[in-house]
């Protein structure tokens, strides 16, 4: 009996590890991408490991897949993460009225903490702001996002997966019954159209996910919503800074490798391709830098980037949806079959989407397995160029 094949659009975080965890399950996998690996928004992130904290208020399923899929990254793939941890900081007494709830939050979710005191705290990071009152220890970290992707593909492709970068989808291939039987692509590297076929089609385009779905009359509710960071040319602290409030613009500061970065802003834009670096909101952010750690005045601009988020939503209000994930069957929402879509989420949970997509995935082609990506090591992203 032949593999199933299935068709991945996206080489992003989550369709990375959808092409890890369906060759696992023993798939002929194929990804196509338009650009190179991490080229939409995966490659824009600032590299937090969240350990949930930041959502365990009021996104508390969020906050709890983020904890457990942190400790999941931490053993099976240790090799692109730092594990510095993070600290939730209170500077005035606007961030001390949040405290007592985000201590219950943390405490539901199973997001361990431990409170220190200022002396203790300026001494592990002597760059913050000395007026600071009360803060907290989480387990967050940083990683680096292309070796993360990369560590990913290799694995996949170790267990024959496919890498098809610079196709560019151009429309899906239907049956005479309308359902989703394959691709097709403008590979982009030869200006050659190309039709790839397959028992099934994932949509893993993040922020995109619309567009692609809208090619068979689909329907997924995403609000595709940017946010501006702002990178500076020094490392500044050790480990995140995240302000003890309700998750806002400006909150998180973090180091990554030998730079920091300031986020991020929330808005709305109407072409997803051209996104906007809004002067006002490169302001906000230094502002927001220099309250946490006011030697980022010493620092100098290395770049000024944004990032489009999927949430899973009809509103505007960014802030306010969830930043949990969902898979959609097309054949449930809209009548396609062969045709499935993975969105939302956090780089930290990439994983567990791929984990969910690929159990939708399986169930639909009837393919029974045990196999979990939760205990095997994933490759170094070197790998991925070595075979």
């Amino acid at each position: 009996m032949s593999k199933p094949h299935a068709i991945i659009i996206g080489a992003g975080f989550t369709g990375t590890a959808t092409a890890h965890e369906l060759a696992l399950r023993g798939f002929h996998v194929s990804v196509v991408e338009r650009g190179n690996f991490v080229s939409g928004t995966s490659g824009r992130t600032h590299g937090l490991l969240h350990s949930g904290a930041r959502y365990c208020v009021h996104d508390q399923e969020s906050a709890i897949e983020c904890i457990q899929e942190n400790k999941i990254l931490r053993k099976i793939v240790p090799q692109v993460i730092e594990p510095n941890g993070g600290l939730f900081v209170a500077f005035d007494e606007e961030d001390l009225a949040y405290e007592q709830s985000w201590i219950q939050g943390a405490s539901e979710c199973g997001i361990p903490f431990d409170e220190l005191s200022q002396s203790k705290t300026l001494e592990l990071e002597p760059n913050l702001n000395p007026k600071l009152i009360k803060a907290y220890f989480v387990p967050d970290a940083t990683f680096d996002p292309l070796r993360l992707a990369l560590a990913f593909a290799a694995t996949a492709k170790s267990n024959g997966a496919n890498f098809y970068l610079y196709h560019e989808v151009e429309s899906l291939i239907q049956d005479g019954q309308g359902n989703v039987i394959g691709v097709k692509i403008w590979d982009r590297t030869t200006n050659q159209k190309k039709e790839f076929h397959g028992d099934i089609v994932i949509n893993a385009t993040g922020a995109w996910v619309g567009e692609i779905a809208a090619m068979v009359g689909g329907h997924v509710p995403i609000q595709p919503v940017p946010g501006i960071m702002v990178a500076f040319n020094k490392r500044l602290m050790n480990r995140t800074i995240n302000r003890l409030r309700q998750a806002s613009d400006g909150d998180i500061f973090l180091p990554q490798r030998r730079m920091s970065i300031i986020g991020t802003t929330s808005y709305t834009v109407e072409e997803l391709d051209y996104v906007p670096v809004i002067e006002s909101q490169i302001q906000q952010m230094l502002a927001c830098a220099t309250e946490m750690v006011p030697t980022v005045k010493e620092a100098k601009i290395r770049g000024v980037f944004t990032a489009t988020r999927p949430l899973i939503g009809n509103i505007k209000a960014g802030r306010s949806l969830s930043r949990t994930f969902k898979c959609f069957d097309h054949k449930e929402t809209d009548n396609v079959d062969g045709f499935v879509t993975i969105t939302g989420g956090k780089a930290t949970t990439c994983r567990a989407m791929a984990e969910q997509t690929a159990d939708i995935v399986c169930k639909k082609l009837g393919v029974s397995t045990t196999i979990s990506s939760r205990e095997i090591p994933l490759l170094s992203y070197r790998q991925y160029y070595m075979m």
